[in-house]
């Protein structure tokens, strides 16, 4: 592209790094990653548990912590 053309997308070509356009895209939706976060917490914290579960079947708790990650997430992105 020539000097002398004018560019078309302007703000994208200015804002071409990864990182920069991550923050962007943070900062128009912030509870994208506080969903993300919540998701992620809730399933470590269910895997952590996992060995403590007493008598409860496996099939159950996994679908207890399946049940209550997704219904973070969507609680977040609600709220958002």
């Amino acid at each position: 592209m020539s000097p002398s053309q004018e560019s078309v997308f302007p703000d994208y070509e200015t804002d071409t790094s990864q990182t920069s356009k991550l923050i962007k895209k943070f900062k128009e939706t912030p509870f994208v990653p506080i969903g993300m976060a919540g998701f992620t917490a809730v399933v470590a914290y269910g895997l952590y548990k996992l060995k403590h579960r007493g008598d409860m079947k496996m099939s159950l708790h996994l679908i207890h912590m399946r049940v209550a990650a997704q219904g973070f997430a969507v609680g977040a992105l609600t709220c958002g």
